[in-house]
């Protein structure tokens, strides 16, 4: 059926209208601050194969490859054998999800008997069980970084709303009103989605909207060739690093060879570091995300919809066993600290083929913070997720104190940490002043944040990067600075912590947290050493 340019245009709007009411709807359901507040989380449509069909403007690093999370769920019970009320699930690292935090539900779509398609949902949940409250930067292995729930089909009636899987669930989570509570809201901004789907094909007839999500997938496709054909044949190698891997003082390298040939590009990161005892792992499915949004932030235009069509002239390999493809059972917990580094090698390389299409290497790191206290029988625990400097530009200078291109979170408002928590006040919430690098424009300054802590025992979980190696600047800019954490005890005492540590705090000390500054872009003036 040949479909009318503007029944295409009308009805794919429709499609991402439904999928951005999605996202709000989740973020306004949740119980807990990280998703409520710092809006961790993501919505999606997928046609009736699993293929992504429209987003929320979320979080990047969730949805790239999100149909290689419904796969896994796809083999275990075919969608044709899918029910009203059936929904899939899936966190497993090693099975096309990311890491255990992040759960992925599917409910189907059916308009009059037929499976349409699925709307889809993903939620950071702030605690999974697991070797301590919100993370554990401890584990080494997944086991003791919370429950895992292999891709599975259950029923929204007869397992959840008090059901067995609910109770399961509930059963092995610290703060079951907030996690339960959080799941809920993905089980309604899916049915949000799921009505708004039906309405579309009430009004166009389910053919067309079908055909419409094909030919919505071959759209994004099409432009993202024509985008691909303007950059330069070639092999281009891009590197980064991170830190250190929590234990040993060595970088874990990050290399990332981009081959692009006509409308195709291939990534391969052949020579990045072996995986590691600790939970700087990241699974393929994160290694694939943090691949689609470079090359499609460097090389297309804002205007490309972004789904699965947008991803097939895109080819991504990691050797099995590495760092960016790592083989169970190894921790995940941390791995948008790779998954950064993987923008920022990707972002290096393209730099060389389209020189005027690139910024200046932002902070781009997660600065991951977790407070936690156990009283009266019950947890607390809170978790933030900060950014840093944004790189420079050719135009303009970097943005300060911002989210990574991978997580984009949102801050916790200080009044809502006032409302939920009694163990700790933040003091401080300022720019910092001085670490964006210099340049013709300068790199974004970062934040710096500091906490009194009011009681005694508590738990204090942390990671980021940036803390050795700066971020660079482009094309004769300065680096930015570096990301630094200290602790002022209550007696006096100064410790300056690292990168990837966990601490017990107690009454009176002081938490202070600096996140790093983007790089400058372009040879400094002579002026630019007086700006700040």
């Amino acid at each position: 059926m040949k479909l009318d340019p503007i029944d295409q245009a009308v009805i794919s709007q429709g499609l991402l209208a439904s999928a951005r009411e999605m996202g709000a709807k989740l973020i306004r359901s949740a119980y807990s601050t990280i998703l409520r507040e710092a809006r961790d989380g993501s919505a999606a449509i997928l046609d009736r194969h699993g293929s992504v069909v429209a987003q929320a403007d979320l979080i990047p690093l969730q949805l790239g490859p999100i149909g290689e999370t419904f796969k896994p769920c796809a083999a275990v019970v075919a969608p044709e054998d899918l029910q009203e009320g059936d929904f899939y699930i899936n966190n497993s690292p090693f099975e096309g999800g990311q890491h255990l935090p992040d759960v992925y539900i599917f409910s189907p779509i059916f308009v009059e008997g037929s499976l349409i398609g699925f709307s889809a949902s993903v939620a950071h949940h702030l605690d999974l069980g697991g070797g301590a409250p919100g993370m554990n930067p401890n584990a080494t292995d997944i086991h003791q970084e919370g429950v895992i729930i292999p891709p599975s089909r259950y029923n929204l009636k007869r397992d959840w709303n008090g059901g067995p899987f609910e109770r399961f669930i509930t059963a092995n989570i610290r703060v079951p009103e907030l996690t339960i509570g959080d799941f809920n809201a993905q089980f309604a901004a899916n049915a949000i989605g799921a009505e708004r789907v039906r309405q579309l094909c009430l009004r166009y007839g389910a053919k067309t909207i079908t055909d419409v999500m094909e030919e919505h997938l071959d759209y994004s496709e099409r432009r993202m060739r024509s985008a691909l054909a303007q950059v330069p044949d070639g092999i281009y190698v891009g590197e980064d690093a991170i830190d250190d891997d929590g234990i040993h003082d060595e970088p874990l390298p990050i290399k990332a060879t981009v081959t692009v040939s006509g409308d195709d590009i291939a990534v391969d990161f052949t020579g990045s570091a072996p995986q590691i005892l600790l939970n700087l792992n990241c699974p393929f499915a994160s290694t694939v995300s943090s691949v689609l949004a470079a090359v499609k932030a460097v090389v297309s235009s804002p205007d490309i919809p972004f789904n699965d069509g947008l991803t097939r002239p895109i080819a991504v390999s990691a050797p099995y066993g590495s760092i960016l493809n790592p083989k169970p059972p190894v921790p995940v917990r941390a791995r948008s600290v790779a998954a950064s580094r993987i923008f920022d090698a990707v972002v290096k390389a393209l730099a060389k083929a389209v020189p005027d299409k690139v910024i200046a290497t932002g902070f781009g790191t997660p600065y991951s913070l977790c407070l936690s206290k156990l009283a009266n029988e019950s947890f607390s625990i809170y978790i933030e997720i900060f950014g840093g400097g944004y790189g420079a530009g050719a135009e303009s200078d970097g943005c300060d104190g911002v989210d990574g291109p991978m997580s984009n979170c949102s801050n916790i408002p200080i009044e809502a940490l006032d409302q939920k928590y009694d163990y700790f006040r933040v003091t401080e919430y300022a720019i910092r002043d001085g670490s964006g690098g210099m340049g013709r424009h300068r790199g974004g300054h970062g934040l710096r944040r500091k906490y009194e802590i009011l009681a005694d025992n508590v738990t204090l979980a942390h990671y980021s990067d940036r803390y050795r190696f700066t971020s660079d600047g482009a094309f004769g800019g300065e680096p930015g600075a570096t990301a630094r954490t200290k602790i002022l005890r209550a007696n006096g005492e100064e410790i300056n912590m690292g990168s990837k540590a966990s601490l017990t705090l107690g009454k009176g000390d002081i938490l202070v947290g600096e996140t790093g500054g983007g790089g400058g872009y372009g040879a400094p003036l002579q002026t630019d050493s007086h700006r700040q």
